[in-house]
Parts: structure tokens; C-alpha cells; sequence
């Protein structure tokens, strides 16, 4: 009996995917025929994750920063600060100044409870500003307003990318998704969870993709990841290829804040650190953790793309809360001629 080839013909709305075993295909191509999106086994989390991420078109505020810092030659000064410490309007006015003063990058921290990567003075400084009354929901409140003072300035300060610092409890009161999309409509350009692992990440990223087509384009809103000197050379090589924005480097084990006896940061092991991670990308590499003094600033100026300043900023709220806006600046202004 002869056998011909049959060839079955598919409707263009049942016809089911073709080469699912392709690293590069896209998720939505699978949600549309209701098929679960299967990477071959040898693709890792992270790499899956890369691979079905929308290109963005526009560049990001971070982005652009980073390249305009790249062209002057100088260092990011990257300055964390716990929003509504000591309290809002207060805060509003050290921030907006610290901004005026020089910081490229702006990390607002969300207070927490239970601090788990931070030292006592920002662990106190989330205290009072829970005690003032600061929550998820009004910090993004505060980058509204946060915004709207620093958008008449002059470039480059209209552009200040603002990164929201938290842990992942109160975004998962929130909501991811909502907390994505009103961060992303208040005008913040990304958010480091420091308890969310990068393997993790989808469950943010998610609504990234979500809400960045068409108006959102050019408010790319960016997942910042965190490498720790005991990150394993293999999952640090999956943290940099997922990587955009900025890299968040631990300077050394332990919490934020000053250094210590026995908890130091041994910069020539840093050093050597920052050429390994530069080998294997082109994403800004910044420091943070026991970042203080203008020497310190002028260290990193010489291995990394950003600097990142805490503890010391909240030690100055809260030694001297109603004097804190003009110490700060001076503080910036002092990091900045060494950056």
C-alpha cells in the first residue's frame, strides 16, 4: 500500500508553536495557544529570563547617566537616604537638597521592620521613619513629589535616576504588580530588593515587561542585582548576564555601615574583585557597604563606576536632624571633587 505525506493544516488561532526547544523564543508567543513556555534543561534561570525580556528602545535615565558620567570621566556618587527620617516634609527638604548638591544616582530606602542586611544606624533610621508614619504606598507618594521639585532644574539634575531600596515584604503587601506599575508612574527607574534573590527576579520583571510598551518605553524600569564576595563564580556569572542598570557590589561580609575592628574592607581584595566582574560585563559596577569618607570615594574611583554612600548620610539625620540638609551637601559636594 503506498503512503503518502500528510500534511495537517492548522487554523492561525489553533496552530500550536513551532521549535519550542529555542533559547530565544519569546513567552508571548506561547501564552497564546494557553502552552507552557519549556527551555531546553541546560538554560538557566537567569538566562531564560534574559532571553524573553523585551529589548528596550529608548535608553533609561540610569542608562543615560552612567554614559554621561563615562564621558566626564568621573565616578557616580550614589547616595542612600530612608525616606520620611526624620520625618516627610523634613526628609523632602534633605533629599531634594542632597539632589541640588550633586548625587548622580538616588537610592530611597523603604523602612523596614526587620532590616536584615543593614547595621544599626539605618536599622534606627527605619525605626523613626516608621514612626513618623512612612509605608511602602507613602514613599511613593514622596517620589511623586520628589520628582516634581527636581524636574524645572537644570540638566542634569532633571534626569536623577531614583532607585527604590526595600525589602520584599512590603512590596508583597503591596503587590508586585502594583507596586511596578505606580513606581513606574511616579517617575522611579528601578528598585534593588535586597532579599530577593536574582534567581527571583521574574516576579517583579514580570510586570516590568507588563507595563513598558508604548508610553513606558522611556521609563525603563530596572531590577538592580547585588553581588556579595561570597557569591560563587558561577551564579556571579548568571547575576551579570541578567544584569541592567547598575551592579550593587559588597565592598565586604556583613551589614551596612562603618567599618569595624575585624570587618574592614581589604581594597586590594576588592580591587582584584572589580577586574574579575569587569571581565565578564559591561554593566556599571558601584560599591556600597562601609562607604564613608572621601578617601574611601577616592578608592573606588579608581576600580568601579559608582560609589555608594548610607550609614554616613543617616548618622548626620540623626545627629542633627534640622542641620542635616546643609552637612549633607557639603558631604557631596566634598565626594564629588574626588569622584
Amino acid at each position: 500500500m503506498l503512503k503518502l505525506p500528510v500534511r495537517i493544516a492548522f487554523c492561525s488561532r489553533c496552530q500550536p508553536p513551532l521549535r519550542q526547544n529555542r533559547q530565544t523564543v519569546k513567552r508571548e508567543k506561547y501564552d497564546a495557544y494557553n502552552v507552557k513556555f519549556q527551555p531546553p534543561p541546560h538554560v538557566t534561570i537567569l538566562q531564560q529570563e534574559q532571553s524573553i525580556r523585551k529589548p528596550r528602545i529608548n535608553m533609561s535615565r540610569i542608562t543615560k547617566t552612567f554614559e554621561r558620567l563615562k564621558r566626564e570621566n568621573r565616578t557616580a556618587l550614589v547616595g542612600f537616604i530612608s525616606v520620611g527620617d526624620p520625618d516627610f516634609e523634613r526628609s523632602l527638604e534633605i533629599i531634594s537638597g542632597a539632589c541640588d548638591a550633586g548625587l548622580d544616582v538616588l537610592e530611597l530606602g523603604i523602612p523596614f521592620s526587620d532590616p536584615t542586611a543593614d547595621g544599626p544606624v539605618i536599622q534606627r533610621a527605619s525605626q523613626r521613619a516608621i514612626q513618623s508614619g512612612m509605608t511602602l504606598e507613602k514613599g511613593l507618594l514622596f517620589v511623586r513629589r520628589l520628582r516634581e521639585r527636581i524636574a524645572g532644574r537644570i540638566a542634569p539634575f532633571h534626569d536623577l535616576p531614583i532607585v527604590i531600596f526595600s525589602y520584599y515584604n512590603p512590596i508583597i503587601a503591596m503587590g508586585a504588580e502594583r507596586f511596578v506599575r505606580e513606581a513606574m508612574d511616579v517617575g522611579a527607574d528601578g528598585c534593588l530588593v535586597v532579599d530577593l534573590p536574582s534567581e527571583n527576579a521574574g516576579e517583579v520583571l514580570q510586570f516590568v515587561d507588563k507595563y513598558s510598551g508604548g508610553e513606558r518605553e522611556e521609563r525603563a524600569f530596572h531590577f538592580i542585582r547585588l553581588i556579595a564576595p561570597t557569591t560563587d563564580p558561577v551564579r556571579r556569572s548568571e547575576i551579570l548576564l541578567a544584569a541592567d542598570g547598575f551592579v550593587y557590589c559588597v565592598s565586604r561580609r556583613g551589614v551596612t555601615g562603618s567599618n569595624s575592628a575585624g570587618n574592614t574592607i581589604d581594597w586590594d581584595e576588592l580591587a582584584q574583585e572589580m577586574t574579575a566582574l569587569r571581565d565578564e560585563t559591561t554593566v556599571p559596577l558601584c560599591v556600597g557597604f562601609g562607604i564613608s569618607t572621601a578617601d574611601d570615594v577616592r578608592a573606588i574611583a579608581k576600580i568601579a563606576d559608582g560609589a555608594i554612600i548610607g550609614s554616613a548620610f543617616q548618622q548626620v539625620i540623626e545627629a542633627e536632624p534640622e542641620t542635616a540638609k546643609t552637612k549633607i551637601c557639603e558631604m557631596i559636594r566634598e565626594f564629588r571633587d574626588v569622584a
